[in-house]
């Protein structure tokens, strides 16, 4: 059975029929569906399963992007990357800044070491004074353990400043008027170079020799470095004795 005309809805016969865009037409019916100039299988150009000539051929535009659900989710998506990206750069420079302290485990150790050090130049010059020959300060009401250690040997007796404050770093400062401090004689030699961190740690390079070192707890010492006259913390795995 012969089929029909995609323009005219006739009986197309095989003598005049052409196959193009799925449907078959007269040859005189394949024309442009504006101007109908009549076209063949090299000058059209289809549009929509319709045949047209090459200046009547439809050129599409822009369109506005209407907001769809996808589109929301997609504008969505780029406002949250670009929040990450903020957080990403933020947390890069963070550091560079002013940034609030937190009351973590090692500020605790630092303040606790801080404290200490001052405990210890408390008595370092306390024992100078006395070296210099100024008694040493009496209490306005001493406690009769107090009265009873008074004697001929008053002047190696410290009373402590505060009895809240930890003993054990105030023990090198305890010595015989005259004497150094126990930890004059301890020299030793960084093997590692080291910058501070801290405000209260000290820099060394490798082979600089520290002086004055005091021992803190199992990682840390306090020592002044001898090339450049700086004092601080420093770690004890960084140097060994000399």
């Amino acid at each position: 059975m012969n089929p029909q005309c995609g323009r005219c809805n006739q009986v197309v016969y095989p003598t005049e029929k052409v196959n193009c865009l799925d449907k078959c037409w007269h040859k005189r019916c394949f024309s442009c569906e504006v101007c109908k100039m009549t076209l063949n299988m090299k000058n059209y150009k289809g549009f929509d399963k319709r045949p047209y000539c090459n200046a009547h051929y439809p050129k599409t535009n822009f369109t506005c992007v209407a907001d769809t659900p996808e589109n929301l989710r997609l504008k969505h998506q780029s406002k949250m990357q670009s929040q990450f990206l903020y957080k990403e750069d933020f947390e890069k420079n963070r550091g560079r800044g002013f940034s609030v302290v937190t009351d973590t485990p090692e500020f605790q150790r630092i303040k606790k070491t801080q404290d200490q050090i001052s405990n210890i130049k408390y008595h370092e010059e306390f024992e100078k004074r006395k070296m210099g020959g100024e008694a040493p300060h009496q209490p306005s009401s001493p406690s009769p353990a107090y009265q009873s250690s008074a004697g001929p040997q008053n002047y190696n007796f410290e009373p402590a400043p505060e009895p809240a404050q930890p003993a054990q770093p105030a023990q090198p400062a305890r010595q015989a008027a005259g004497g150094p401090p126990p930890s004059a004689g301890k020299r030793y030699r960084a093997v590692y170079d080291y910058s501070a961190a801290d405000e209260d740690e000290v820099s060394f390079m490798d082979g600089d020799v520290i002086v004055d070192v005091q021992q803190i707890d199992e990682g840390w010492m306090y020592g002044r470095v001898e090339r450049t006259g700086q004092q601080g913390m420093l770690p004890a795995n960084y140097v060994e004795a000399i």
